[in-house]
């Protein structure tokens, strides 16, 4: 229980989406005598770095629109009723016509977030929360106390403030090897200001994803013009001081990414997937693990049944790995930019209709829904995850906005972007007089290898891994713990080890065990020490650290999912009045 001399204090580290959303889940929460403090290294909070300048210019919108996003405060149509008039014509936005399923600048949508917080935290004021707002502020490290039941925020390098409770929102991560060192080498295209400049050569991006195409805008922009035609062709013509302006894509597969269409169920269907008492009692049944093959049926197949019976008929024999390459190999077999036009006609139709391309969805709503259950998989399941089904995934729910679907094929159009497939073996090596080189195998067998002044990493966030994790603090003192996954087979797990797997090694318990990416976490999002013990005190939402047991990166969806999970586990080990 709190009462006035001891308030229940916790802390908020990072004050992007994550944040905002854990923050609206404990202003509404109902508990008495709460302080809340929100760290935040930049001087707005909101916006985070997919939302700011750190993550957008003015060219780069949203792949998700009103009708999509959970309301915070209230919906981005209501809001844009009282924003102020000089950001709404900044951003050419009209509140009169304003329209729920359309995508947005993502500098507007920062806005959007940033006051978000101002009216939440009105609300807070109002109901007697306390909020304590610190701005230009790193942590630097955290320090569990547990013979104090308390934890420290270390500011600075130096101050050191102590919480009952902290949640870990500190968000996306762009770790730099080679830029700085290397003259043209990025190691990733954020914050895309530093693209925005002349480059009068051929430019390598790796990658193929959303990231790829943030990059792409911007140095298309800064080499060029797009026109639109009375007769309605949309065109990019070259400046003429950017002749040799080129820019190749690299991609594993040699595929685009998948276009927006209509969503049937705005936010993906996500009640009809495995409920977690059908997962529990499912681990109980195997051994303590939940097979793949299970949650591929449940989550996925078996929504077809009622929802599109023709596509059933299709897909009800096939196994994951069975289904993953009829997908593909459709894809595979058409060229990439042809595809790309077939299915911008068919989200087009989507749109205009109101219809969704089902089966895409309910991949989206199987990405989400292997949150919870993946660190109930067994490794091998986890191999299987990871090299059959999540390359399909990131292809598919992409959902590349119609803007810049049409920006890519005005490109590709004037001869200025191309797409080459470079498989799994290929590689690239930093000069350290500028560039990279290109290594691949092409699909006539020959080997490639091609220089590039300018090499751009656009994979994405990466999931970090626990050697990554930066509050050593918790390190140090055994708070957390890499994330593994064991063998159900020992044998396996063995035949790993001898085939010179570094990620599979025995545990404390003699088991062979898979190590992947980020720290150990429970179902409500705590991490767990090397104890093998949750703990109430830390919990994180900084969805690069946990990409191991957390391998879906829903943005909005997940921050609004898991600060739920967040607020009723503080709520039930608190006890606090309501």
């Amino acid at each position: 229980m709190t009462n006035k001399a001891n308030p229940l204090k916790i802390a908020i580290l990072g004050g992007g989406p994550s944040g905002l959303f854990m923050y609206k889940r404990l202003v509404e929460s109902g508990i008495k005598n709460l302080v809340i403090e929100i760290f935040e290294r930049k001087d707005t909070l909101g916006s985070g770095m997919p939302y700011s300048t750190e993550g957008a210019n003015e060219e780069h919108i949203t792949n998700v629109s009103d009708n999509e996003i959970p309301v915070i405060f209230n919906s981005i149509e209501d809001w844009v009723k009282m924003a102020p008039k000089p950001l709404l014509k900044k951003f050419n936005i009209n509140s009169d016509t304003f329209n729920e399923y359309k995508v947005l600048p993502r500098l507007f949508f920062g806005e959007y977030l940033s006051a978000q917080f101002e009216l939440l935290k009105e609300v807070a004021d109002e109901q007697g929360v306390v909020t304590k707002v610190s701005l230009n502020t790193q942590v630097t490290d955290i320090i569990d106390d547990p013979a104090k039941n308390n934890v420290g925020v270390e500011i600075n390098g130096g101050d050191i403030r102590y919480f009952d409770h902290i949640i870990v929102c500190v968000g996306h991560n762009w770790p730099k090897k080679h830029e700085g060192k290397v003259p043209g080498y990025y190691d990733s295209p954020y914050p895309p200001k530093k693209l925005a400049k002349h480059l009068n050569h051929p430019i390598a991006i790796m990658g193929s994803s959303l990231t790829a195409i943030d990059a792409i805008r911007t140095l298309a922009r800064n080499n060029g013009a797009f026109e639109a035609e009375e007769d309605g062709t949309y065109k990019f013509i070259l400046n003429e001081n950017s002749s040799l302006f080129k820019i190749v894509m690299h991609s594993r597969n040699g595929l685009l990414p998948a276009i927006r269409f209509h969503l049937e169920d705005s936010h993906l269907g996500k009640d009809e997937t495995l409920s977690k008492a059908e997962i529990q009692q499912n681990i109980k049944e195997n051994g303590g693990f939940i097979p793949l093959d299970f949650v591929f049926e449940k989550n996925f197949k078996d929504q077809f049944k009622k929802r599109d019976a023709a596509f059933y008929e299709k897909i009800k024999d096939m196994d994951l790995e069975t289904f993953v390459e009829a997908m593909m190999s459709y894809r595979e077999n058409v060229p990439p930019f042809d595809l790309f036009r077939k299915e911008y006609e068919e989200a087009e139709k989507s749109i205009k209709r109101e219809e969704s391309i089902y089966w895409k969805e309910a991949l989206a709503v199987l990405s989400f829904a292997m949150n919870y259950p993946a660190k109930y998989l067994c490794a091998e399941d986890m191999q299987r995850l990871q090299k059959e089904l999540m390359p399909l995934i990131s292809i598919v729910i992409a959902f590349v906005p119609q803007s810049s679907c049409r920006d890519l094929m005005a490109l590709h159009d004037a001869g200025v972007l191309e797409i080459v497939s470079v498989g799994e073996d290929s590689s690239v090596e930093p000069h350290k007089e500028g560039g990279a080189t290109y290594i691949y195998t092409n699909d006539q067998g020959d080997e490639v290898s091609i220089h590039y002044k300018t090499f751009i990493s656009c994979i994405g966030q990466p999931h970090l891994s626990y050697d990554d994790f930066p509050f050593k603090g918790l390190v140090e003192g055994g708070s957390v713990s890499p994330a593994m996954l064991n063998f159900k087979s020992p044998d396996i797990g063995k035949e790993e080890v001898e085939k010179g797997n570094k990620l599979v090694e025995k545990n404390k318990d003699g088991l062979y065990a898979l190590k992947v990416p980020g720290i150990t976490i429970n179902d409500t999002f705590q991490v767990v020490g090397e104890d093998g013990q949750p703990n109430d005190r830390i919990y994180i939402m900084a969805v690069p650290y946990i990409g191991g047991y957390n391998p879906d990166y829903s943005g909005i969806d997940f921050c609004e999912a898991a600060s739920m999970e967040v607020l009723k586990t503080i709520q039930s080990k608190k006890n606090p009045e309501v």
